[in-house]
């Protein structure tokens, strides 16, 4: 299974790609900027060294980054370049599907509707190349990774480090968050091929 996670936003998306069912000894990064569409997406990627022993299958942080669209532009160029950024790393990273995080209160109305805005766009492109969306609200993640509804920004990073040992894990909040959302969903899948009957995982209609 490989999955595309976002953290939205309008200004700056993190987003990370992770697999599971690869058998991972460690994890060799490097550094590479791509530019698409003239939108910015800093690109981190990882390679995998081929496992000889017989471990069980675990989660594979792919790639990770950020899409941060250009601040001269007006809104609608802007959802456009977010648009046009999520069918780049579709087409190259193949993920079947998107975990995205729920819109939450915001004090700023106009962030909210920007946010909002752009999650639409997100959730359209992932919806027209055919993956499964899933929504995830702040309160499931930090439960799903901490284990604690209120756990600040410090323990989500140390615990995404314990959820993947020996990976390089960017260090940029937004980024962070979308790491944590991809583990909530995979995590989730896991429960509920474990319960059949249950009904854990939000999913877009």
């Amino acid at each position: 299974m490989k999955i595309l996670a976002i953290d939205p936003g309008f200004a700056r998306c993190g987003w990370a790609i992770l697999a599971k069912g690869e058998k991972i000894q460690n994890a060799e990064f490097r550094m590479q900027n791509e530019i698409n569409s003239k939108c910015k997406i800093q690109n981190v990627e990882f390679k995998t060294k081929p496992q000889t022993s017989n471990l069980k299958p675990q989660i594979c942080l792919v790639a990770c980054d950020l899409i941060e669209t250009d601040k001269r532009k007006n809104l609608p160029q802007r959802l456009s370049e977010i648009y046009k950024a999520m069918k780049y790393l579709i087409k190259k990273y193949k993920p079947t599907e998107l975990a995205i995080e729920s819109l939450f209160w915001f004090k700023n109305q106009k962030t909210a509707m920007a946010v909002a805005q752009a999650r639409g766009v997100i959730i359209v492109a992932a919806q027209n190349n055919g993956l499964e969306v899933s929504e995830y609200t702040p309160l499931q993640v930090k439960q799903a990774v901490v284990g604690y509804g209120k756990a600040t920004k410090d323990q989500i990073q140390k615990m995404i480090k314990l959820h993947l040992p020996n990976q390089h894990v960017a260090k940029q909040d937004d980024t962070a968050d979308a790491i944590a959302i991809g583990l909530t969903h995979l995590q989730t899948r896991k429960s509920e091929a474990r319960n059949p009957k249950s009904e854990t995982n939000p999913k877009s209609k």
